[in-house]
């Protein structure tokens, strides 16, 4: 992990005055965006006593950003949520695993039940009971990275087989939480999801290259 957050702060801050910076998606002040702004860093006392909090120690590499680039601000899509947001009600579900949901359970059948009473009661139970609990429990084990507007959000695996790897959450379209893969099928961690933003966000803010999204 040596060296891999070096001079990422800098490059960050640098973007502020290339010429097509507010090219960037999720950059442009004046639309909600980041401007290229980072929050300074944690102290490391700091971030430790968040750590005891939430239950859990954070994967290497986001701890490492968060001591040694910034502790929210500028990147992917409309940047960063302050560490803050990590010490409300839902911390303590960081330590909780994080469980993918693969398949949604069968919805109940008119066809199944005597009556309309109580298929509509199948419904409400099915409704309170599954798809609920489903969603209160889906994003166990996991932090707030940002959000991609439109109610899709980005998630950081924290506890269980998946630690360390990048979500996305698009509930808001009807699916659950889904991971970044690359070309080859595997998954994408932390640094490797901020890093190629930033590639693609210093290409196109000095040149008016490819769309960083």
């Amino acid at each position: 992990m040596t060296g891999l957050w070096t001079g990422v702060r800098e490059r960050v801050l640098a973007l502020r005055e290339a010429p097509g910076a507010r090219q960037v998606f999720g950059a442009d002040p004046d639309r909600s965006g980041h401007g290229f702004l980072l929050r300074p860093p944690l102290a490391e006392d700091v971030l430790v006593a968040g750590e005891r909090a939430m239950g859990v120690r954070l994967p290497e590499d986001y701890r490492r950003f968060l001591l040694e680039v910034a502790s929210g601000g500028a990147g992917p899509d409309y940047g960063l949520f302050t560490v803050e947001r990590f010490d409300g009600p839902r911390a303590a579900e960081a330590a909780l695993p994080f469980v993918p949901v693969v398949d949604e359970p069968p919805e109940p059948e008119r066809a199944g039940f005597a009556d309309e009473a109580a298929f509509q009661q199948a419904w409400a139970d099915y409704e309170r009971l599954v798809l609920d609990g489903m969603h209160d429990r889906a994003d166990h084990g996991t932090v707030l990275l940002g959000h991609q507007g439109c109610g899709y959000y980005t998630l950081l695996v924290v506890s269980g087989p998946e630690r360390g790897t990048v979500w996305d959450d698009v509930r808001a379209v009807g699916e659950w939480i889904v991971p970044r893969e690359r070309s080859d099928g595997s998954r994408v961690s932390f640094a490797d999801w901020y890093l190629d933003w930033l590639e693609r966000a210093e290409r196109q803010a000095q040149d008016g290259g490819v769309p960083a999204r």
